[in-house]
C-alpha cells in the first residue's frame, strides 16, 4: 500500500524526517501479532453493501453504520472499509497484513467501475475521503482526509468535470491544507495563517469570497509550506495519498488527544480503528450544495423536533470545526425544499430503525441529498432521562432498556447547581445553549493555561474561537467552554456534551483574540485572561463575575423540596422519578449511607439509603469540648483517671447514637469503633512545641501543655496510618471499645423503651488476624450483656468487621468465624494493596501514572479489579464458605462510584455504602448492575 512511518511519542513532529527516508512497510510473510500469526485468508477490506450495524467491533461504529444505511436503501456513497483487525496488525507489528493491499485494491476497483471513474485521473478524476471510525465515537480525536485523488493535473479535470473552477481549486487547497496538517505534520496554524493573510489581501473575512485565482494561488502557498516543512513536494500521485492517508489514520488512534479521549470516556485502549473510503460528495459546488449535522432530537435537551446545523457551499469539516457560523435545519426547508422533505423522512426512519437518538452528518451536492454517517447520538445528561422516558412511553423500548441507557455519571451532572434565575448580574454576551449547567471560573484562552491553572486549584473556563481536538486537555481542565464561533454540532458542543461539560457556542458578540489573551464584548468591554466569568450552558448567556447559584431540581426532588407534580424543565424530574424507581424494583444490592450524625442521617434517608452502613465514631470527637476529654484520656497514666475520662465520654456517644438511631429507626447503622490514630486528636506538634517554648521563655509554663507535648511524642509514629490504630487501639486502651460499646448498647435500649426500632450492628476495625477479632469481640459481648441485664431490653447487636488489609481478606474464612458481617474498607484495602499513602500520591505522581496509561483511572475513585478486587472477591469466598450468611457490603469511597458498583455487584455483595450525595447514583447503578447480570446470563 505504499508508506508506513513509525508511531511514538514524537508523532507528526518528524514529518520531515519521515518523508525523506520514506519508511516501507514490511511484506515478507504473514504477520505475527503477539505470538499468533494472522490467517492469509482473513479478510480485512468489507464493501458498505456487505456489513450492518451488528459489526461495531470489526467495521467501526462508522462503517458499520454506513452498512446499515445502505442496506436500508438510503442515499450513500459508495465506498468500502478497512477492518479494525487490519489496524490492529498494523499497529502491533509495524507491517500491514499482507493481503491489504491486493484487498484495498480490488475494492477500489470495482468502486472505479462503479462510478464510471479512476482514483485522480486526468479528465474525469473518482476523489474519495479516508475517514477513522472506531467503535465508539470519538469525535474529532482521530485523522479524517477529504479530496483524496486530487493533484496539480486532475485539479482541472474536476473543475472541466463539475464546470466550477472555483470549487475544484477550493476541493484542491482543503485536501493540500488537510493532507499537510493530518497526515505530513505540518504545524496547521501555518496554513490557517495563509488562508487569513489570503483573505486579508481581498479585504474580506469570508473564504467564500477568495475565487478561483485567489485558490489557486493559495494551492501553491499550501505546497510551498509543505516542501519547506518536510523537505519533499506534496505527493501527486493519488495512490500514495490514499495510502499514506489510511497510514495516519491507523497512527492517530494512538495518537495523544485519542489516548487522552479514551482515558476520559473510559475506551479500551486495544480496539483499534476502522477507516473508511468513500467517494467523495460535494457540498463546496455552489449555493445549491451544502453539508450539515442533524439530530433526530435535541441532544441538549432531548425535545422532539428539527435540530441541527447547515452551511451551504461548505464541507462537513466546516460545519464540526465551526470556522462559520452555521444555519439552523429549520433555514434549510427554504433553501431546498425537496432535500430538507427527504432529509425529515430519513432522520424518521432512522429514528424508529436504531430505536434512538440519531447523530446524521449530510451532504446536498446540487441538490441531491448524500448521508455520510449516522450513530447513536451524544446527548447531555438531562437529554438522556427525558429521551430514554420518551422512548418508553412511545412504545419503542421499555423501562428496562432505558434504564440501561441512562447512568449515574449522568445523574450525578444533574445534581449540579443552576443558576439564579433572577440574578442582576452583567450579561456581556449571549450565544448558543450548547451543553447545560452553570460554569464559574478565570478566563484563560488556550488549553496548556488552562491545564496550568487548573493544578493549581483555580477554576477556569476555557475561551476560543472555536476549539478544535488539540484543545482537548484544556476543555477537560475548564469547568466550562466558550467559543465565539460554531453551532450547537460544532467540535467544541460535541464534545463538551459527551463529556458533560458546560458549554455555550457561537457567542457572536464577543471578539476573542487569543494572542492578545482578551475577548472584547459588542460594546467595547475587554476582558482579560484571569477575569472571572459565569457561563450558562442552559440558556447560552455569559456573565461577567460570579453569579449565584441555587440546587438543582433533581437535589431538590431528592431532598423533598420540590412541588409535588411540577413540571420542571420539560418533565425532567419526572423522568428521572421514574428511571430511579424502576431502578429500585431491578436492584438487588441494598444501597445505605456514610453518616455521622442526624443532619446526614436524615438527608440519606430522603435521598433513599436503607441504613447506614458506616458511621465514624471518630468524628463525633471532634468538637472542642469532646477534643478536651480525649485528650484526658490519652494523658491518664492510671486505671482511675482512664475510667474518669471513659465515663465522661459515655453520655456523650450516648447521646449522639440516640439521635442516630432515631433518624434511622427501623434500619441497620453498622457503627465503626473508633480508628485513627489517637495523636490525631491532640495539638499540631509543631504548634504546641512553639507554645510551651514561648511560655518557658515568659518562665510561666503550662504543666497541661507540657503533658501534652510529651504524650504528642510519646504517640508520634512514622507512618500513623500503618500504626497505632484500629483494633490495636481497642487492645492497648483498656476500656476504650468497651465504652463505646456500652454507649451504643445503651442508646439502643432506650430507643427500644421509647416505642423505636433501632438496629445497631458494632464494627471492628483494621483487623488483620481473628485472634484480633475474638479478644474484642468477647469484650463486645460481655457489654452487651451487661446493658441488657441493666435496661431488661433484649439487644440482638451483630459484631462484624472491616476487611481493609490484605492479610484480612487472605485470611477471611478463618476471620468469618467470629464475624457476623464484613465491610470491605476499601480506602485502606487499596493503599496497603499497592502500598500508597492517598495523600500523598494523588499530589504527587498519579497524574504522570495517568498520562502514560499506567492507570485508566485513579485506583481511589474506581475499584481495581484486577488487585484489589480479586482479594475482595477471595474474601467473599472463603468468608461465605465459613458461614453461609455472612452479610457483606463495603463501606469506602468506591460505594457510590458507578463501575465500582456493578464490580461489587458482580461479586456478590450485599450492600454498598456510600456519601448521602451519592446514593441517589448508586440506586441507580445498582439497578443497571442487575440488568446486565440478568442479561448475560440470558445469554
Amino acid at each position: 500500500m505504499g508508506r508506513a512511518w513509525p508511531s511514538g511519542s514524537d508523532g507528526l513532529s518528524t514529518a520531515r524526517n519521515r518523508l525523506r527516508n520514506g519508511y516501507v512497510l514490511r511484506r515478507q510473510g504473514n504477520p505475527v501479532r503477539g505470538d499468533r500469526p494472522v490467517a492469509a485468508t482473513q479478510k480485512f477490506v468489507y464493501s458498505f453493501t456487505e456489513g450492518n450495524k451488528d459489526l461495531k467491533d470489526l467495521l467501526g461504529g462508522k462503517g458499520a453504520n454506513l452498512a446499515e444505511m445502505t442496506n436500508l436503501g438510503l442515499p450513500v456513497p459508495p465506498g468500502f472499509t478497512l477492518t479494525t483487525e487490519a489496524c490492529k496488525v498494523f499497529l502491533e507489528t509495524g507491517a500491514e497484513p499482507a493481503s491489504l493491499n491486493r484487498e484495498v485494491s480490488d475494492h477500489l476497483a470495482a468502486l472505479e467501475q462503479q462510478m464510471g471513474k479512476k482514483l485522480g485521473q486526468a479528465d474525469n478524476p473518482l476523489l474519495v475521503s479516508v475517514r477513522s471510525g472506531a467503535k465508539f465515537s470519538m469525535p474529532g480525536m482521530m485523522d479524517t482526509v477529504l479530496n483524496i485523488g486530487l493533484s496539480d493535473v486532475s485539479v482541472a479535470g474536476l473543475a472541466a468535470q463539475s464546470g466550477n473552477e472555483r470549487f475544484a481549486w477550493d476541493s484542491y487547497r482543503r485536501l493540500v491544507q488537510m493532507f499537510g496538517k493530518t497526515v505530513l505534520g505540518v504545524d496547521g496554524e501555518l496554513f490557517e495563517d495563509a488562508l487569513e493573510e489570503a483573505k486579508h489581501a481581498k479585504g474580506t473575512g469570508s473564504d467564500l469570497d477568495l475565487d478561483a485565482e485567489d485558490l489557486k494561488a493559495l494551492v501553491e502557498t499550501f505546497k510551498a509550506i509543505v516542501l519547506r516543512e518536510t523537505g519533499r513536494e506534496f505527493p501527486q500521485e493519488p495512490r500514495e495519498q490514499m495510502d499514506l492517508a489510511i497510514h495516519a489514520v491507523f497512527h492517530s488512534w494512538n495518537g495523544d488527544r485519542a489516548r487522552l479521549y479514551r482515558r476520559q470516556e473510559r475506551i479500551p485502549n486495544d480496539l483499534g480503528t476502522a477507516v473508511n473510503i468513500c467517494s467523495m460528495v460535494f457540498g463546496n459546488l455552489g449555493e445549491d450544495s451544502g453539508t450539515g449535522v442533524a439530530f433526530t432530537r435535541d441532544p441538549s435537551t432531548g425535545a422532539v423536533g428539527v435540530y441541527g446545523d447547515y452551511l451551504s457551499n461548505a464541507q462537513g469539516e466546516d460545519v464540526v470545526a465551526g470556522i462559520r457560523n452555521t444555519l439552523a435545519l429549520s433555514e434549510l426547508e427554504q433553501l431546498d425544499k425537496k432535500s430538507y422533505d427527504e432529509l425529515m423522512a430519513i432522520m424518521h426512519k432512522l429514528e424508529l430503525h436504531y430505536r434512538d437518538l440519531c447523530d446524521i452528518e449530510f451532504t446536498i451536492e446540487r441538490g441531491k441529498l448524500w448521508m455520510l454517517q449516522t450513530r447513536i447520538g451524544k446527548r447531555t445528561a438531562a437529554a438522556a432521562f427525558r429521551i430514554a422516558v420518551q422512548l418508553v412511553d412511545q412504545g419503542l423500548i421499555d423501562l428496562d432498556e432505558a434504564l440501561h441507557r441512562v447512568t449515574g455519571g449522568q445523574l450525578a451532572q444533574l445534581m449540579f447547581p443552576r443558576f439564579a434565575p433572577e440574578a442582576t448580574s452583567k450579561q456581556i454576551a449571549r450565544g448558543l445553549a450548547a451543553s447545560p449547567g452553570a460554569a464559574i471560573g478565570k478566563v484563560v484562552f488556550d488549553s496548556y493555561t488552562a491545564v496550568k491553572w487548573s493544578r493549581s486549584g483555580e477554576k477556569v473556563i476555557l475561551v476560543r474561537r472555536e476549539t478544535n481536538p488539540d484543545d482537548l486537555d484544556g476543555m477537560i481542565a475548564a469547568e466550562g467552554i466558550l467559543t465565539s464561533r460554531g453551532g450547537k454540532t460544532s467540535h467544541a458542543a460535541v464534545v463538551a456534551r459527551g463529556m458533560g461539560k458546560t458549554c455555550v457556542c457561537g457567542a457572536e458578540e464577543l471578539e476573542v483574540d487569543t494572542k492578545r489573551r482578551r475577548m472584547t464584548t459588542a460594546n467595547g468591554l475587554v476582558i482579560e485572561e484571569g477575569d472571572v466569568v459565569s457561563v450558562d450552558g442552559g440558556t447560552g448567556r455569559v456573565y461577567l463575575g460570579e453569579v449565584p447559584v441555587l440546587p438543582s431540581p433533581v437535589v431538590e426532588y431528592f431532598e423533598g423540596t420540590l412541588h409535588a407534580g411540577a413540571d420542571v424543565q420539560g418533565g425532567l424530574v419526572q423522568a428521572v422519578h421514574r428511571l430511579m424507581s424502576h431502578a429500585d424494583v431491578r436492584r438487588r444490592l441494598a444501597v445505605r449511607a456514610n453518616a455521622d450524625n442526624a443532619e446526614d442521617a436524615n438527608r440519606a434517608r430522603r435521598y433513599g439509603a436503607q441504613g447506614i452502613g458506616l458511621c465514624r465514631t471518630e468524628h463525633m470527637f471532634l468538637g472542642e469540648e469532646r477534643r478536651k476529654e480525649v485528650e484526658h484520656l490519652i494523658l491518664a497514666d492510671n486505671d482511675k483517671d482512664r475510667e474518669q475520662a471513659l465515663s465522661t465520654l459515655l453520655p456523650l456517644q450516648k447521646s449522639d447514637f440516640v439521635e442516630l438511631f432515631q433518624s434511622m429507626d427501623g434500619l441497620p447503622v453498622t457503627v465503626r469503633l473508633l480508628d485513627p490514630p489517637l495523636h490525631e486528636f491532640l495539638p499540631d506538634i509543631t504548634e504546641l512545641s512553639v507554645r510551651v517554648a514561648l511560655a518557658e521563655a515568659r518562665k510561666d509554663p503550662n504543666e497541661n501543655d507540657l503533658r501534652l507535648l510529651q504524650a504528642v511524642h510519646k504517640l508520634h509514629e512514622q507512618n500513623p496510618m500503618l500504626g497505632l490504630r484500629g483494633v490495636r487501639l481497642g487492645l492497648v486502651i483498656p476500656g476504650l471499645f468497651g465504652m463505646q460499646v456500652r454507649a451504643i448498647a445503651e442508646a439502643a435500649a432506650e430507643r427500644r423503651l421509647a416505642g423505636g426500632d433501632p438496629r445497631p450492628e458494632v464494627m471492628i476495625p483494621l483487623v488483620g488476624t481473628v485472634q484480633e477479632l475474638e479478644l474484642v469481640r468477647d469484650e463486645c459481648e460481655r457489654v452487651l450483656a451487661e446493658v441488657a441485664l441493666s435496661t431488661g431490653v433484649s439487644l440482638d447487636i451483630k459484631l462484624g468487621t472491616m476487611i481493609e488489609l490484605p492479610r484480612a481478606a487472605v485470611t477471611a474464612g478463618q476471620i468469618a468465624e467470629a464475624a457476623e458481617f464484613f465491610s470491605f474498607g476499601t480506602n485502606d484495602l487499596t493503599q496497603t494493596v499497592w502500598g500508597f499513602s492517598r495523600d500523598d500520591v494523588e499530589a504527587s505522581f498519579f497524574t504522570a501514572y495517568l498520562e502514560k496509561g499506567i492507570f485508566g483511572v485513579s485506583p481511589f475513585e474506581t475499584i481495581d479489579r484486577d488487585g484489589v478486587g480479586s482479594l475482595v472477591k477471595h474474601a467473599v469466598k472463603e468468608g461465605r464458605a465459613t458461614r453461609p450468611d455472612l452479610k457483606l457490603g463495603v463501606c469506602g469511597e468506591h460505594g457510590g462510584d458507578p463501575d465500582s458498583v456493578h464490580f461489587f455487584h458482580e461479586a456478590g455483595l450485599d450492600y454498598v455504602s456510600c456519601s448521602p450525595f451519592r446514593i441517589p447514583v448508586a440506586r441507580l447503578e445498582a439497578g443497571r448492575a442487575a440488568l446486565e447480570t440478568a442479561g448475560s446470563d440470558s445469554r
